[in-house]
């Protein structure tokens, strides 16, 4: 069996936020606290970005991902706020196609990808 490559663990993490998002905003409830998923540097993805050796922190897709990341929990901490507030029709809508969490969400995943093929050439 292949090893996964830890950028596909790190799109599977991100998966895995959007699925908990769902969750939360069908059950009001979460296991986070807005202020948690504010935080870029506290889940999987975040961790593994800090952990880098100082020449990956200088490349493009670093600094790409980086950026995207700490952006993609900007909107996830909004759709939670939403979630945890009863607004779940509100909260849907911030998660929807064309909406800034789409967006960073689907912008982040492409980065992440990309970096992987630059790393690996596949």
């Amino acid at each position: 069996m292949t090893e996964l490559h830890p950028i596909d663990h790190a799109i599977a993490a991100h998966a895995r936020w959007k699925s908990n998002l769902r969750q939360a905003i069908q059950t009001g409830q979460s296991p986070l606290t807005v202020a948690q998923a504010r935080r870029d540097d506290a889940c999987d993805l975040g961790r593994w970005l800090i952990e880098r050796p100082a020449p990956v922190k200088s490349s493009p897709h670093y600094l790409e991902v980086l950026d995207l990341h700490a952006k993609f929990h900007r909107e996830a901490s909004h759709v939670l706020e939403l979630a945890l507030a009863g607004k779940a029709t509100e909260a849907a809508e911030a998660m929807a196609i064309g909406n800034p969490f789409a967006t960073v969400s689907s912008k982040l995943t492409i980065a992440l990808t990309a970096w992987k093929k630059a790393i690996t050439g596949a």
